[in-house]
């Protein structure tokens, strides 16, 4: 009988209702997956008030809620006891303690692995609940724990991250060298990175390179908002606006090429850090060749970037980089920044420039938007799969 797995899906709870990011469809991946065959699974969530554990019956109602089939209920009196919380966080932590079969304070997390079958695997793979006292709990109780790291960019560049985010982020890593069994890399790019970071104070766990599965959502202009797509050659850039992702170059650039440049259609949400090109955004005028554009659904976005004359990728560091992926996938062009880790799982479709060459970008961007018809399209790329990604990190192990 293969081991039992225990999920956890503390970032699934805290980002309940809200537009899914790479980290979250991960775990929302593994879900998925852990319900779909009949090993033994639970699930764990951290609130504020103490910990729940979920059964297969809870998982499956956190998918249903997910995927809109079942609606969120409504808060309870716990809910309610903090005061200042999103509505969509409470509603989502009420209905996470329904759905459980176990829950206590802090202090007493023992007693709730006491109702796990033995033996278990813990599966961390949101970057969530990575604290010293859920891992050395779960060590001390015998589990074996899997944690999957989709970057070390908080210790690589902290100027980027959000104002006291470092230090927790340089615990986590801390606590996931000394309890884990075994860590899921993203990439091989990820993985010696992260290894860099922990070799400076000791031993590393096991570690697999297991790249993420891609779902390409199937594109659908009738879902864009009015007068999208435009007519004419357009560019599109897909990230959350901040720093890390460049969009200060890019918005240069199109300074530089003045009112002759081509469309740029900036899609993402805006972060963290990034006041200046906010600012600049926000001075947009109607008649500004840059456009942001934001809160599309995915079939909406991926309809967006099917019909671009390139997708831009200046980003100065990524762990995996998903949307220069499905833009191939797409078979739209993309220009991108030459990082390491592009290149592991892109292969040489995309055209590689260093940000710290505008004019190539510059001469790059200019020829695609002039020769819209001509342009070759990208040859067909075959994007990772989450059935071989399940293959590495659920095979047996020696």
């Amino acid at each position: 009988m293969p081991a039992a797995r225990l999920l956890d899906v503390t970032r699934t709870l805290r980002r309940a209702r809200r537009m899914a990011t790479g980290v979250d469809r991960v775990e929302q991946a593994y879900l998925a997956q852990f319900l779909s065959d009949d090993t033994p699974c639970f699930g764990l969530a951290r609130t504020p008030l103490g910990y729940l554990l979920l059964d297969r019956a809870g998982l499956q109602g956190i998918q249903d809620r997910i995927g809109g089939r079942v609606d969120w209920g409504a808060p309870d009196g716990l809910s309610r006891l903090r005061r200042g919380r999103a509505m969509e966080v409470r509603r989502a932590e009420a209905d996470f303690r329904r759905l459980a079969i176990a829950r206590t304070a802090v202090w007493r997390l023992p007693r709730l692995i006491k109702n796990l079958p033995d033996p278990c695997q813990y599966f961390n793979v949101g970057h969530s609940n990575l604290s010293r006292r859920v891992l050395s709990t779960l060590s001390k109780h015998g589990l074996d724990i899997n944690v999957l790291i989709h970057d070390v960019i908080p210790l690589e560049y902290p100027q980027y991250q959000r104002p006291g985010s470092v230090e927790p982020f340089r615990d986590k890593l801390k606590n996931v060298q000394k309890w884990a069994d075994r860590v899921i890399y993203n990439s091989a790019d990820t993985k010696a990175k992260a290894e860099a970071q922990m070799t400076t104070r000791g031993e590393t766990p096991a570690g697999i390179v297991a790249h993420l599965g891609t779902v390409l959502p199937k594109p659908d202009p009738s879902e864009l908002p009015h007068g999208q797509p435009p007519a004419e050659p357009y560019f599109v850039t897909v990230g959350t606006i901040e720093p890390r992702k460049n969009h200060k170059f890019l918005l240069d650039i199109w300074d530089e090429m003045g009112p002759d440049a081509p469309l740029l259609l900036i899609c993402g949400a805006r972060g963290w850090n990034n006041d200046a090109v906010f600012a600049r955004l926000d001075a947009l005028g109607p008649d500004s060749r840059v456009r942001e554009v934001s809160n599309l659904s995915d079939p909406a976005l991926a309809a967006l970037v099917q019909s671009a004359s390139g997708s831009l990728f200046p980003s100065l560091a990524e762990g995996f980089g998903l949307p220069p992926l499905e833009a191939l996938m797409l078979k739209t062009p993309v220009l991108c920044n030459d990082l390491d880790v592009l290149h592991e799982f892109l292969g040489d479709i995309p055209v590689y420039a260093s940000v710290s060459d505008h004019y190539q970008w510059t001469r790059i961007i200019k020829n695609w938007a002039n020769t819209a018809e001509m342009q070759e399209t990208p040859r067909g790329l075959q994007g990772p799969t989450w059935k071989k990604h399940f293959n590495i990190v659920l095979s047996p192990r020696a």
